[in-house]
């Protein structure tokens, strides 16, 4: 397994730390450049983004004066002046005591039913309330894990079971068993169109849509993924499924719904809609089955559809497949 680990602990002590003051003057050869540039060089650590942040927040003076803006000129013989303080990065990976909907838990492992609209992992925007973050309030031992225990994801409005690793004997094992397809994942779907009667598999690369940054798309240079599909009912426009994943490519049931012209409702990046009060991604991570990486013993849970999903799902279910 590739060694993706990392010491929490680490990145919460930094954070701790009193915030360094550094002070420099501006030498000749840097006559007339922007202040931006000139910081990076007394701290090169930092990312230009990040020091610009700093200037904006007033923790940049120059000759006493707080700096006016990044671009401004320096003049030969000006004392810079700055405060540094951490990441947002940096200061992410810290307990948070969050609720959370526990379904199952032992020494090594936990499994949840997370809502709709909680970020698992921080990352550029959701530095902080994320699940990582409870998670080290609820187990702090996790700070010594990769991800904290992290081994699988659902997207921030997609809502449904997950499972953590409580030790590193398991993440290591939960891993190779999501790689070796040995982890079974089932999910409720609410899309829009008449999906076939018939079950069906998608199995399309997924890779970064090249015209839009922020979507995933079926490309010819992507990861090999696939998805089996199964209609449980619906009428003319829209369709109720249980998705199958064998791969867990990013937004994968997403983006191949979507690329076979069923985009989920709820799904604006993906060309789906609001529909019966459904403002999300109508889906729902159901059924979650695996062997007890230590143990070998099956377990298997599911989890019900939550509020803003089960009406509709009610009505497309009772109509005929």
């Amino acid at each position: 397994m590739k060694d993706e680990s990392y010491r929490l602990d680490s990145a919460a002590d930094a954070v701790d730390d009193p915030p360094e003051t550094r002070e420099g003057q501006v030498a000749e050869a840097l006559h007339g450049e922007r202040l931006d540039k000139v910081i990076v060089g007394m701290a090169p650590e930092f990312s230009r983004s990040h020091l610009q942040g700093l200037i904006k927040g007033g923790q940049v003076s120059v000759d006493g004066q707080p700096a006016g803006s990044a671009a401004q000129r320096v003049r030969v013989g000006q004392r810079i002046a700055m405060t540094l303080l951490a990441t947002e990065e940096s200061r992410a990976y810290r307990a948070e005591t969050m609720p959370m909907a526990v379904v199952w838990e032992d020494d090594d492992l936990l499994v949840l039913d997370k809502e709709a609209g909680t970020v698992v992992h921080p990352a550029a925007g959701n530095w902080s309330g994320t699940l990582l973050n409870g998670l080290l309030a609820r187990h702090p031992q996790s700070a010594a894990l990769p991800r904290a225990g992290i081994v699988h994801r659902l997207d921030k409005d997609t809502s449904g079971l997950m499972v953590v690793g409580k030790s590193l004997a398991a993440v290591t094992a939960l891993v190779r068993a999501i790689a070796g397809r040995e982890v079974s994942r089932r999910y409720l779907a609410i899309a829009h169109g008449k999906a076939p009667a018939a079950p069906f598999s998608v199995e399309a690369p997924i890779g970064r849509d090249p015209q839009m940054r922020l979507r995933m798309a079926v490309v010819a240079s992507g990861k090999p993924a696939r998805t089996d599909v199964e209609r449980l009912g619906g009428d003319a426009t829209m369709s109720a499924l249980r998705c199958t994943l064998h791969t867990g490519r990013t937004h994968q049931i997403r983006v191949h719904l979507a690329w076979r012209g069923l985009p989920l409702v709820g799904d604006r990046l993906y060309g789906g809609r609001p529909v019966e009060g459904i403002e999300r991604q109508a889906l729902h991570a159901a059924e979650l089955a695996f062997a007890h990486p230590l143990s070998g013993r099956p377990l298997s849970f599911a989890s019900p559809l939550p509020a803003d999903l089960a009406p509709a799902w009610r009505r497309l279910a009772a109509s005929p497949a």
